[in-house]
């Protein structure tokens, strides 16, 4: 098993970075293949109908847990039990979400009459029914994906989904290159996921050899599965309210065309999240066990600030790269159109840094049983943020939802959160905001230096962007080792270069 963990993380990464560099290749191809205004329909049906996977209430994660609990306890006929009650579970979820969908398909010319005309509308109807079958489809057989995981067979499951990442947008190429629009990509996404499923299906029952047993409810069980699920349904609508019901939002009030703009900010800001999270996963392998030793808590502060350190070297990289050249990035990728999103995405990443640098927290509260509060108080302060959004998005379109978000992120996952972790928790927060200070200063000197600089240039075309791009970062990168950087980053960030330079001499030799 610990063969299939390695090849699941090296399958992991190798995910990512195929998934950032289609997504940059495809999209610009996409958006001048569909259009704005129709590439704004499928955002918009797509975050819509993506919203409703919160119907999952986190019953999904706790099926993995629970097998592994039951698999370490040799409980065979628990497990199969318990595997019978959640195929009736999600059967039920899939009958829910189809109840839910039709609910809304049915209210669609309420909804959206306002900004689409009648051929647009017919075209979001029937994306949405295609999505809702899907969803439903999913969650039916998303019992047996769950089990896959918790098995830790990760290598099938990732060679599956990197197939897929790869033939999918090759199919959606040739399709709209024959004329074929936002219906067809909808058509070959159900397609594509309805044989993923059906694959997880064949191999749980001919390689794991997996059976239910039905009929025998462990009420006083289910109890305590609905108490683990609750806290992470929690932190799912505060994730879909933040990012999914935004669009759904500007589509009632604004239309398609602003929907396909903020479906580019949104693109961008996913990567930009995924990539700090890929980053966190390498650094935090042993955290868990030395957060719960009692009477640690000073050198758990200081992995807290040692952390932060390290994740804030390449996310403030990211933010001043982007703040710098993202405007120019975008007017090249999808075009003049869209140029609004580098706004937008600016709305999003500056608030998002913070989190980011310090989500080594999420896991102390997770080893110390205090997520409750941030759940809570995420999921009041994002439904807060969706009731400012209407009135925003109304009267200031993509800019007002966009900043409703921000506020929201600055409030909760900003202030809420350091007072939380700084009086509950523990954890020296000004010995941490002392130490990014000192870190920012060099950086952000070079960035408002190279703001003036590249004011003066014509950045029109890809290869004059990647120069100057590649000549800030040499100087940002140098000027933060000699000045920002202690000696422990240096040598930790030396010694993987050192490792890699190694690695590439044994395999030319």
């Amino acid at each position: 098993m610990p063969n299939q963990i390695r090849a699941g993380a090296v399958l992991t990464y190798l995910t990512l970075f195929l998934n950032s560099v289609i997504g940059l290749i495809y999209t610009p191809f996409l958006t001048r293949m569909l259009g704005q205004g129709e590439y704004g329909l499928y955002s918009l049906v797509a975050s819509v109908v993506g919203s409703l996977t919160i119907l999952d209430f986190g019953f999904g994660n706790a099926l993995i847990r629970y097998t592994a609990r039951l698999r370490a306890e040799r409980a065979e006929q628990k497990l199969k039990q318990m595997y019978g009650m959640f195929f009736v579970i999600f059967c039920g979820i899939a009958l829910l979400s189809l109840i839910v969908g039709l609910i809304l398909y049915f209210n669609i010319d309420t909804l959206f009459s306002r900004n689409m005309n009648a051929e647009e509308l017919s075209k979001v109807r029937v994306m949405f029914l295609l999505l809702i079958f899907n969803l439903a489809f999913t969650f039916i057989m998303s019992v047996y994906r769950s089990i896959i995981v918790a098995y830790e067979r990760f290598v099938f499951q990732k060679v599956i989904n990197l197939i897929r990442i790869i033939l999918n947008p090759l199919v959606m190429v040739v399709l709209l290159l024959f004329g074929y629009k936002a219906v067809s990509m909808v058509v070959v996404q159900t397609i594509f996921n309805v044989l993923t499923l059906c694959a997880d299906y064949y191999y749980c029952k001919r390689k794991l050899n997996v059976s239910f047993v039905f009929g025998k409810f462990d009420f006083a069980f289910l109890k305590e599965v609905c108490l683990y699920s609750f806290w992470i349904f929690l932190n799912a609508i505060m994730d879909k309210v933040y990012w999914s019901m935004g669009q759904g939002v500007l589509g009632v009030y604004c239309g398609a065309k602003i929907v396909a703009v903020y479906g580019i900010a949104i693109q961008l800001q996913q990567m930009y999240m995924s990539f700090s999270t890929a980053i966190s996963g390498v650094l935090l392998p042993k955290i868990t066990s030395m957060v719960t030793i009692k009477g640690n808590e000073k050198a758990v502060s200081d992995l807290f600030i040692r952390t932060g350190r390290l994740q804030f070297i390449i996310m403030s990289f990211v933010v001043c790269g982007f703040a710098l050249f993202g405007k120019q990035f975008i007017l090249l990728w999808v075009g003049e159109e869209y140029l609004q999103a580098y706004t937008i995405c600016l709305l999003f990443f500056f608030p998002l840094l913070v989190p980011l640098i310090q989500n080594v927290g999420i896991t102390i509260l997770q080893a110390r049983n205090m997520m409750r509060f941030r759940s809570v108080s995420y999921v009041i302060i994002a439904l807060l943020a969706f009731v400012a959004s209407l009135p925003l998005s109304k009267h200031y379109g993509a800019l007002g939802c966009a900043a409703s978000t921000c506020g929201a992120l600055v409030l909760g996952q900003i202030i809420t959160m350091n007072v939380y972790y700084q009086r509950r928790v523990g954890l020296d927060i000004a010995a941490f905001w002392k130490e990014i200070f000192k870190m920012s200063l060099a950086p952000l000197a070079v960035t408002i230096l190279s703001y003036f600089v590249i004011r003066q240039l014509t950045l029109n075309s890809y290869t004059s962007l990647f120069v100057a791009i590649t000549a800030f970062s040499l100087v940002y990168l140098s000027i933060f080792w000699f000045v920002s950087m202690n000696r422990y980053e240096r040598d930790l960030l030396g010694g993987m270069i050192t490792k890699i330079l190694k690695t590439k001499r044994k395999c030319r030799s």
